[in-house]
């Protein structure tokens, strides 16, 4: 199992390459950790390739990838349906849900929600929730967005009659934003959530 120290490089690998297209060098994983050594980077580098997480191409500029991901479906089984409104009789079912299929996807990430901005569209804080990398949203989809290139929120897409971008809130305590176009770029769409009551 990767160190934390470990899975943060990891983290900011692949999110790095899912944003840019190319791996990032060492002094930019090292300035990332906070950290003056490359050396220490490449052998938190190594780690990663010890436990089949990235690979590393040598004299290759940028030489990181991430490992392909593996095939193995994980799939837990769908026992019936149960009622959340007036009781209804349980009826056994016997199929099962890939897990993998259900949020896996090309261009997908994870983010761990933090803030009670989106509760009312059962969005809670420390949730996860799955984002599609996009470029571009329709109105009423919960996006990803980053303002003024600094920072990230998490709220309801619509692009109004004179072009300005609203972000909308699902917390009725709280005001919607409106900013110019220019200011907004969305970087994904949620496509699922995931949440532990553990």
């Amino acid at each position: 199992m990767p160190t934390d120290r470990e899975r943060e490089v990891y983290d900011f690998v692949r999110a790095y390459t899912r944003r840019h297209g190319v791996a990032p060098k060492l002094k930019e994983i090292a300035a990332h950790l906070g950290i003056a050594s490359r050396g220490v980077v490449h052998r938190y580098l190594r780690s990663l390739e010890e436990a089949g997480l990235i690979v590393i191409e040598p004299d290759v500029a940028r030489g990181i990838r991430m490992a392909a991901k593996s095939t193995r479906r994980v799939t837990l089984p769908v026992l019936g349906r149960i009622a959340a409104g007036l009781p209804i009789e349980a009826i056994p079912d016997e199929t099962e849900i890939d897990l993998s299929e259900f949020f896996m996807g090309p261009n997908r990430f994870v983010l761990r929600v933090a803030g009670e901005s989106m509760i009312e569209a059962g969005i809670l804080n420390e949730d996860m929730v799955i984002v599609e990398s996009r470029a571009t949203a329709r109105n009423g989809e919960i996006v990803v967005a980053l303002i003024d290139r600094e920072e990230a929120t998490l709220k309801y897409f619509h692009r109004n009659a004179d072009g300005s971008i609203t972000l909308r809130p699902a917390n009725r305590t709280m005001a919607p934003l409106r900013f110019a176009a220019e200011r907004v770029t969305v970087q994904g769409v949620v496509v699922g959530q995931m949440r532990s009551y553990r």
